[in-house]
């Protein structure tokens, strides 16, 4: 069996169309978009293939047919006499360089200047990077006798990069200002615009100054115009699948819903399609193996701290009890303390749900790759003590759990309590760090064994099973283990288990809000 080439990193359509890579024809979405708006933006996640895109649309306005043989556009095109022809382009890619340091913007907009400049020439070298922008437009026009076409790859890595340091940030948005607030005027002269970013910061200039920008980010038309959905994991990567599946000792269809559980769930449509993480899928074909891919490439310390630091009830990422509406989900205005918009922009949440009447959205984490990733950088910032081998990490805690360790596993609970941090200058109250620990605990204990976290009162707060073991968790607030461990018992909790072969266990704790530690733990062993 050939093994194909998997396109990890290669973000040049040109390039993986010399050298055999895979590629996922996209190119109808490229022929609606050509010949449908002129203006666009498309929001979508890091690593999620808008630089690919916007290569082959560089591709295709260059007017290089010869590397579309054979995908879709070709055959749309074939009756249109004036398909393929090259126009002048002016791609910006903010992608690659660092932007944190001082006017590194300008001289990177000065840099893709100059290299314009020596094809189309320079009119004015003391004139302004807009002026001189503008000066190009025209020569191109003039000289070409066709519209421009400009391209915008990641617009916002200058801000994202930056929203640390409100100064640096501030004045790169000035500086697109003055920049892409040119275009206005000069639409005469312009054939098609597409700009890509994470985040649509609804502040930045560059959105009002185009008053004709199609914003396609939760259009159901483009839904699947980046990333990859199940039909095409199915069609494009059979040997793959079987591949992975046989490493993994599983069968196929288990291995499908391994891929799907770790790297699908991302909806950028309420009735659109589920779609795969394509860095995360290729990765794994690669290796052979289920691994954090996409979430390793960039932890969002600075989103953990921010959700930490306003007492974000983070349990709601899991209960589906996030709701948004269309325009603050679209848009992201740095000042604005709701960090959701930002979260779901970044990839770390997406579209679970809809209500048509009230026109809201609710969100939560796409998948378990997000899901574990994202909870596992927030541990470290409620309990710093918890690491490998301080006797209360969550692989320790699994380990006491399994092996039915019930002295150990008391005492890494309370360990684990006693050590979250505490100011009396936060004004966030002590109870949602006791909640959020719970949470936090629990939820990545999920990875290894069966745990389910509970809200109503029907049912115990907590339930985990492993293949000798059954615990029953109630946790009290200033109350008392014997009330937890009485209300496991008045409410039946265990009768499921009533007939099960596992030792069932009734664990009975209690929380005291004065001195912040897990006072009382009460273990009663029911079967």
């Amino acid at each position: 069996m050939i093994q194909k080439k998997l396109p990890i990193g290669v973000q040049n359509f040109e390039k993986l169309i010399q050298e055999g890579y895979v590629y996922i024809d996209k190119t109808a979405y490229i022929y609606r978009a050509v010949h449908g708006a002129n203006q666009y933006f498309l929001s979508r996640p890091r690593r999620f293939g808008k630089s690919l895109l916007l290569s082959t649309l560089k591709a295709y306005w260059e007017g290089k047919k010869e590397y579309f043989t054979g995908l879709d556009i070709e055959k749309l095109e074939s009756d249109d006499p004036n398909a393929w022809q090259a126009y002048p382009v002016f791609y910006f890619d903010f992608n690659t360089d660092n932007l944190r340091a001082e006017n590194s913007l300008e001289r990177v907009l000065d840099e893709h200047l100059k290299a314009w400049e020596k094809i189309y020439g320079l009119e004015d070298p003391t004139s302004t990077l807009a002026a001189r922008f503008q000066h190009l437009l025209k020569r191109a026009y003039s000289q070409t006798g066709k519209r421009c076409v400009i391209l915008v790859d990641e617009y916002d890595k200058p801000l994202i990069e930056n929203m640390d340091n409100s100064d640096h940030e501030n004045h790169n948005k000035e500086v697109f200002k003055g920049f892409f607030s040119t275009l206005k005027s000069y639409d005469e002269y312009i054939q098609f615009v597409f700009i890509t970013g994470v985040t649509k910061f609804s502040k930045v200039s560059i959105f009002s100054d185009l008053n004709q920008l199609k914003d396609i980010s939760l259009s159901k038309q483009y839904a699947g115009i980046c990333g990859i959905t199940e039909k095409e994991i199915e069609e494009t990567f059979a040997d793959e699948i079987k591949s992975l599946a046989k490493e993994q000792k599983l069968s196929v269809d288990s291995c499908l819903q391994s891929l799907k559980s770790e790297y699908d769930g991302y909806h950028f449509h309420q009735s659109g399609e589920g779609i795969y993480n394509p860095y995360s899928l290729l990765n794994a074909f690669t290796d052979l193996e289920f691994k954090s891919y996409w979430y390793e490439t960039g932890t969002p310390t600075f989103l953990v701290k921010k959700l930490k630091d306003i007492g974000f009830d983070i349990r709601k990422f899991s209960d589906l009890s996030l709701e948004i509406t269309e325009d603050v989900l679209s848009d992201y205005n740095g000042e604005n303390t709701d960090p959701v918009p930002l979260l779901y922009q970044t990839g770390y949440l997406t579209i679970k749900g809809y209500d048509s009447s009230s026109r809201t959205y609710t969100v939560g984490f796409p998948n378990n790759e997000v899901k574990y990733g994202f909870l596992n950088s927030f541990l470290p910032q409620y309990t710093p003590d918890s690491f490998s081998g301080s006797g209360k990490s969550i692989l320790e805690i699994r380990r006491y759990i399994q092996n039915g360790d019930l002295q150990l596993l008391q005492d890494a609970l309370i360990a684990l309590y006693a050590s979250i941090p505490y100011t009396s200058s936060n004004n966030v109250p002590y109870e949602h760090y006791f909640q959020t620990v719970l949470y936090l605990v629990f939820t990545l204990l999920g990875q290894y064994v069966h745990c389910e976290l509970h809200s109503s009162r029907g049912r115990a707060d907590c339930i985990v099973e492993t293949d000798k073991y059954v615990y029953i968790f109630e946790f009290k607030m200033d109350k008392s283990s014997s009330e937890a461990l009485e209300q496991i018992y008045n409410k039946g909790y265990a009768a499921p288990y009533k007939a099960d072969s596992r030792t069932v266990y009734a664990v009975g704790v209690n929380f005291d809000s004065e001195t912040r530690t897990l006072n009382d733990f009460e273990i009663d062993k029911i079967s």
